[in-house]
């Protein structure tokens, strides 16, 4: 049983192939536990909080140590630390979108999650108002206009992450592009242009009301399509909701391709609309 008590390893491929190595690449560091646990919820800096960014997400330490001599898949990790770009400070939190220190905006981490740049829970039914709360402080603070007298490298990184809260922000605010980035994440997408062909009755379906819309000839019947086609989406925004809470990964990949066609019927019936004014 091998126990490290404020060592991180640094190791490469081939001394993980040969556990009885590992000793030979450690590189001392000051923790002052036997083993970190595998995250870790530091306090908010009450530097941010007083810019009500609210929590920013996790630290990122990280710390490996093996239960086994003779497995080196066996370890324990908490995250990370990464370390200001400027002032070289650690930085305790992730995403970092500024250095509590010297208050420099960093670099986006380009793989964090959307939920965690967003502050919300990894939920198909999340908080609209809550995202769209967390978007406007967000932007108040990261964007561009604001680095404009600063360095170009802060420049720069303000675009980037201003940019990427944006992507985050369009992605998850419609129950479509979030349920598509949430199967995403576990593997699964649904590519563009990829008909559903599994259930021919649900095609004609679909392809009556498209019929029906395009020969509406006044408002009211172009409305009542798209009261029907909002009744529709939040039955399957119901339906996926539940699949993606049990797991049925599938389930809700095929609800989803669903959801596509009752989504641009719902475009559609706004564009007919239009024609009515």
């Amino acid at each position: 049983m091998l126990c490290l008590n404020s060592l991180r390893i640094v190791c490469s491929s081939r001394a993980l192939l040969h556990p009885n190595r590992l000793m030979s690449v450690f590189r001392a560091v000051t923790y002052p536990t036997h083993c970190l646990p595998v995250t870790s919820f530091p306090k908010k800096d009450t530097w941010i909080s007083s810019m009500n960014l609210g929590a920013l997400g996790k630290g990122r330490e990280i710390i490996y140590c093996t239960n086994q001599v003779q497995s080196s898949r066996n370890y324990c990790a908490a995250q990370m630390k990464l370390n200001c770009w400027s002032c070289k400070q650690p930085l305790d939190k992730t995403p970092a979108f500024f250095c509590l220190s010297c208050k420099v905006v960093q670099p986006p981490e380009e793989d964090t999650s959307y939920f965690k740049i967003m502050d919300c829970d990894c939920t198909f039914t999340l908080d609209t108002q809550k995202l769209q709360k967390r978007y406007l402080q967000l932007q108040r603070f990261l964007h561009p206009d604001n680095f404009s007298q600063k360095s170009v490298k802060e420049q720069e990184y303000s675009e980037h992450q201003s940019a990427l809260v944006n992507k985050a922000y369009t992605t998850l605010l419609k129950p479509l592009s979030r349920g598509l980035y949430m199967l995403d994440l576990e593997g699964m997408s649904i590519e563009e242009g990829t008909s559903f062909g599994g259930d021919p009755q649900f095609l004609m379906e679909v392809m009556e009301i498209n019929e029906a819309l395009d020969g509406a000839q006044t408002s009211e019947e172009a409305n009542k399509i798209g009261q029907d086609t909002k009744g529709k989406l939040a039955d399957l925004t119901e339906q996926i909701d539940a699949a993606l809470r049990k797991g049925e990964l599938q389930t809700a990949k095929a609800l989803l391709a669903q959801m596509k066609y009752f989504a641009n019927i719902d475009e559609k019936v706004k564009e007919k609309l239009s024609e009515f004014m």
